[in-house]
């Protein structure tokens, strides 16, 4: 089988993403070991709990559309599931150009505490069944079917004649395989597992979520009534955007000496909760939400993505659901920059804060449907042009009051128990 350089599906509900362009370059994948090993760099990082599934298109078995979707933990959901994902991408792909010639599916699930990766490969042949049968009804055929659990995969379509090992067959170590030198050739990435990218986006724990839920309850008496009445409302907006901008610059003028979790910190510890509650509460203001969405390209959008990710956190407790707002511009920023997969997974978790939030909804479609990004960046662009008409694109960011230098030094670790 061959697999094209193409977007993909990679949150919540299901949807599926479209085949990429015809001179992509090819991986030539010839075993069930094989297909394991591809499948991060299907996805753009390592599925958790997923149930994906790949269509395949001609006597080459091209890969086209893609799904992923987590693994109900009711049993009594699987029938219903398997019966509305093989729906999904079976009439997506025809609505896209073919009806697939053949699906691919993965069963993605670590063993539980005491749990085998061979009991999670029994306890989920039922789901793969279920898929197979739903899947047939529409006429496509299950090619392969894998379960993936405690670094080892096993293949459901095995037969008597074609006997499979019981206690599977390990997987090859990250980076060691010759997909993974072909993939890195074809400029196919991985952004590390599914968890641990929904990890820097979700709420804090322990003490820094009591402190910052305080802080958005201070927040919220004040500013609430303010928004609600429309002589200040106006205000309140700049106020918003005039801190947010604040923070923007804090953070360009602090970059983390280091990625994932440890960058986390870094941002964490730069932003005050008194702070970031007056932001995400101005943010739930969708024309203050709008201008922020500017901030998309060039020197602004990696210090706009940290913002964004670092006040999603912040959304604690009972502010759970204002998580859309950041979570959405978060989405945005990623899918502007070229980080589908990230983007999928954040406008995901923003359907999860508030599955009727709009701007998340109309954002996840289209990154879904493989639309390009540009006609909404033009659009932004054009009325962030007629705001600030006299704005220099290329003006240097300017050094936040009372800051006369930043240290590069690890700010102070959250407390003991603080968890995510």
């Amino acid at each position: 089988m061959t697999t094209n350089d193409e977007s993909h599906r990679t949150s919540g509900r299901p949807s599926i993403s479209p085949a990429g362009a015809p001179d992509a370059p090819e991986i030539t994948l010839r075993s069930p070991a094989e297909l394991a090993d591809a499948l991060p760099y299907m996805l753009g990082f390592h599925p958790t709990d997923s149930l994906v599934m790949v269509a395949v298109h001609g006597a080459s078995g091209r890969f086209g559309g893609r799904l992923r979707v987590g693994i109900p933990t009711a049993t009594a959901e699987w029938e219903d599931t398997a019966r509305q994902v093989a729906e999904c991408l079976i009439k997506g792909s025809e609505r896209r150009g073919g009806k697939p010639d053949g699906i691919v599916v993965f069963l993605c699930q670590d063993p539980a505490a005491g749990e085998s990766g061979q009991r999670v490969m029994t306890r989920l042949r039922p789901l793969a069944q279920r898929l197979r049968t739903a899947c047939g009804a529409l006429d496509v055929p299950v090619l392969e079917a894998l379960c993936l659990s405690g670094g080892r995969y096993w293949s459901y379509v095995c037969t008597e004649a074609d006997p499979c090992p019981a206690e599977g067959t390990p997987l090859v170590p990250p980076g060691t395989s010759v997909m993974a030198a072909a993939a890195t050739f074809a400029g196919l990435r991985v952004r590390g597992s599914l968890r641990e990218i929904e990890q820097r986006m979700a709420p804090l724990g322990g003490a820094w979520a009591a402190d910052q839920e305080e802080a958005l309850e201070r927040a919220a008496v004040s500013l609430v009534p303010r928004i609600l009445d429309g002589e200040t409302r106006e205000e309140v907006g700049a106020q918003t955007l005039s801190l947010a901008r604040t923070l923007l610059r804090r953070l360009t003028l602090a970059p983390p000496a280091e990625g994932g979790p440890r960058a986390d910190d870094w941002d964490d510890a730069l932003l005050g909760h008194d702070e970031a509650a007056a932001v995400i509460l101005g943010l739930q203001d969708r024309e203050i939400r709008d201008i922020a969405a500017e901030w998309m390209e060039g020197d602004e959008a990696a210090p706009a993505l940290r913002l964004w990710r670092a006040l999603a956190r912040r959304c604690v407790g009972a502010y759970g659901e204002h998580a859309a707002a950041p979570l959405t511009l978060a989405g945005w920023v990623s899918w502007s920059s070229g980080d589908e997969p990230t983007a999928r997974i954040a406008l995901g978790l923003a359907l999860q804060a508030d599955a009727e939030y709009r701007f998340a909804q109309l954002l996840h479609h289209a990154c879904n449907e493989g639309l390009d990004p540009e006609g909404l960046r033009q659009c932004l662009r054009e009325e962030r042009r007629r705001r600030e008409p006299r704005r220099k694109r290329t003006a240097a960011p300017t050094r936040p009051p009372g800051r006369r230098t930043v240290q590069r030094r690890r700010p102070s670790r959250r407390p003991e128990g603080s968890g995510r």
